[in-house]
């Protein structure tokens, strides 16, 4: 478990760095396109472009980074109103559930990235589409890592002794 641990740390510590990056990035070309606009009647022609698609990795990034720490959409009736032992056998559940629907979403953003791949588009400078648009599988894929992370350790959080659990 504790491998697996430091592997997801390190996957976070990848993820906030690329956060950084990529909000870094868009702070500034939005700055500069505003400035080109304002001021000078002109703009970087690829740069709301990149910036729409910047928007997209940050998403799947956050989404992954918040399902890390449990941070995700979450609704937290249960916790208030059935004890533990229930609360427990529900945050397993709903992670498994959780797994699965994001196993299935990333299978179907691979084909639709494996069409857009066919179809050879580009987004600006011969970046072909599916390289900007593979973060979607690679976003589903890490949830689907993170989410089964929670499961396995509500599991074995379950079964250690002196829980008051069996």
């Amino acid at each position: 478990m504790k491998l697996i641990h430091a592997i997801n740390n390190a996957i976070a510590t990848i993820e906030f760095g690329l956060v950084l990056i990529i909000v870094s990035i868009m702070v500034c070309l939005a700055f500069v396109q505003i400035i080109l606009r304002n001021f000078f009647a002109t703009s970087i022609a690829w740069a709301d472009i990149l910036l729409r698609h910047l928007v997209l990795w940050i998403g799947f990034v956050g989404a992954s980074l918040a399902t890390k720490d449990q941070r995700h959409i979450n609704i937290d009736v249960l916790s208030k109103v059935f004890p533990a032992t229930v609360t427990k056998i529900a945050n397993v559940v709903t992670s498994s559930f959780a797994a699965v629907i994001c196993y299935f979403l990333m299978r179907a953003s691979i084909s639709f990235i494996s069409m857009e791949r066919e179809m050879g588009t580009t987004l600006f400078a011969d970046i072909p589409m599916w390289l900007v648009q593979s973060i979607i599988a690679i976003g589903f894929g890490l949830m689907t890592l993170r989410f089964i992370i929670h499961m396995i350790e509500g599991i074995v959080q379950f079964r250690k002794p002196g829980r008051g659990t069996a």
